[in-house]
């Protein structure tokens, strides 16, 4: 079957903020019927906490290590071969409707001699994808760019002012007074801007768009990519207030995690954000949004497939939901994302596929995944074949279809933290903010450079509060996790512009041929 691919992915999402994954108050009929027609994957992670570098995963089907991407600003290299690249290769077309976190390779760009405004390049600023509606999340003042389609959008739509993004989408009015949503005591208002013309609904239309243009004779890949649930924590009405302070779940955290934190996670605990989200009252007072706009995405996703019902495409198009991180909402005494707790690492993720057997529908699948395996499974899912010197990941293709194979036991993520405001506080140079997770079924591991590691027994220890990183009784195993770390880092797939196939033809049999001969007598 010549498929078409809809992979949407929301911007910090947590894999417990669903109904099908246990969430006991947020409604998200729609992304619980996505599970139902498909199978939930519940042991998916990303292989790095933090939005650019686990896209850039998602993306490429290759580590943090391999691809370079370490922080939000850096850009892809341009030789990297992307989900983009692999589905134009198939004959099929790429595009991302949202965001993609891709930055431009200006110096590498120019130094090729490519033009800034070719498609060759925005393809490369977007990751490898075609950009058919461009959108990296809310523009301030500082950065704000002509031509927003977004801004255009609610411009047309009688918001008259200037940058309408920030100064409607972003802002709420009460009393003839205006707050920001860059402010989380400001959560609990709505927005000014109706929701039909939210962020999230604009996407949504526009993705519509681009899948109504379509060639009906050329399959797709769409990479619908939301904002939401994201920061800056401000919904529209109604989403601003379909939640209380009584739906807001038990944060996870002790006390024996501030008295003597391993550095690193006590750096981060000291930012702002975390001390903030630390603070129970205001923790419970921005949450209910954060959940509302969970479930201003499920909304637009119940009309995205009444949409690809209506004009027959359910039936030859896989879908794709996921996130790119978690969040940590306080838990651990933190917020935002970046460290290893399952709350920042772990993703949901759906795979809705035409050709699941019914029997398999509905059910979810506990071995574990990881971001590099997306890339794997779309090309497989277009007929596409492995990149064996690229691709780090795995098709999920055989578990869909009920494969009884061999799995990996083992998952790994990376962090660099060298641009994050815990570098300032721990006074380190850049080079050497680095952080290696190893997960397996009972154990996690986590490498720093320049302190202690850390240990985690996830079967006795499943909320993560006892840290045996300076446990003597442990000893052995923090040293074989450590080798299990060097065995993986020098495994990383480098040696990317031949192919395995290539390599195995060359030889000093294959040089004689050619009359090149070699220290003969």
């Amino acid at each position: 079957m010549k498929k078409n691919v809809l992979f949407i992915m929301c911007d910090q999402l947590r894999y417990d903020y669903l109904g099908c994954t246990g969430h006991p108050s947020i409604k998200t009929p729609n992304i619980d019927m996505l599970a139902e027609k498909g199978m939930l994957f519940k042991n998916s992670h990303c292989n790095a906490p933090l939005c650019g570098p686990s896209r850039a995963s998602f993306y490429t089907g290759r580590y943090m290590s391999s691809h370079g991407v370490m922080a939000n600003d850096d850009p892809l290299r341009v030789d990297e071969v992307t989900l983009g690249d692999y589905v134009r290769e198939l004959g099929g077309e790429a595009h991302v409707v949202g965001k993609s976190e891709g930055r431009p390779n200006k110096e590498s760009l120019n130094r090729l001699d490519i033009p800034g405004e070719s498609q060759v390049a925005q393809e490369r600023h977007d990751n490898g994808f075609t950009p058919f509606e461009q959108y990296y999340g809310l523009y301030p003042e500082p950065i704000l760019k002509e031509g927003l389609g977004y801004n255009n959008y609610l411009e047309s739509k009688g918001y008259k002012m200037h940058n309408p993004w920030e100064n409607a989408a972003n802002t709420a009015t009460k009393s003839g007074v205006q707050y920001s949503g860059w402010e989380m005591r400001n959560a609990h208002l709505a927005s000014d801007i109706d929701s039909q013309h939210s962020e999230t609904a604009f996407l949504t239309d526009r993705a519509m768009e681009y899948i109504s243009s379509r060639n009906p004779k050329k399959n797709w890949c769409l990479h619908l990519s939301y904002f939401k649930p994201h920061w800056p924590l401000l919904a529209p009405a109604p989403y601003n207030n379909i939640y209380e302070d009584s739906d807001v779940i038990k944060v996870n955290k002790d006390e024996s995690e501030i008295q003597n934190p391993h550095p690193v996670f006590s750096a981060f605990q000291k930012l702002e954000y975390s001390q903030n989200y630390s603070d129970e009252k205001k923790r419970r007072h921005v949450i209910p949004t954060y959940m509302g706009l969970i479930s201003e995405i499920d909304h637009h996703i119940g009309r995205l497939m009444s949409f690809l019902d209506k004009n027959n495409l359910s039936e030859n198009t896989s879908i794709i939901f996921t996130s790119d991180h978690g969040d940590y909402l306080g838990d651990h005494w933190l917020g935002e994302k970046d460290l290893f707790h399952e709350a920042s690492l772990r993703i949901p993720l759906i795979i809705v596929d035409p050709e699941i057997p019914n029997e398999l529908r509905g059910t979810s699948e506990m071995r574990m995944t990881e971001s590099v395996d997306i890339v794997p499974t779309i090309v497989d899912m277009m007929d596409g074949s492995f990149a064996s010197n690229r691709m780090e990941g795995r098709s999920l293709v055989p578990l869909l279809y009920g494969e009884n194979l061999a799995w990996r036991d083992t998952v790994f993520a990376e962090i660099d933290y060298g641009d994050r405001g815990a570098r300032q506080i721990l006074d380190k140079h850049p080079y050497e903010c680095r952080g290696y997770m190893i997960k397996n079924d009972q154990w996690k591991y986590i490498y720093w450079e320049g302190y202690r590691p850390q240990l985690y027994d996830l079967l006795n220890d499943p909320n993560e509060f006892i840290d045996l990183g300076e446990s003597e009784n442990h000893s052995e195993k923090l040293v074989d996790f450590e080798s299990q770390l060097f065995y993986w880092l020098r495994h990383r797939k480098q040696r990317t512009v031949v192919a395995l196939d290539e390599l195995y033809k060359r030889s000093p049999e294959t040089d004689e041929k050619f009359g090149i001969i070699i220290g003969r007598w």
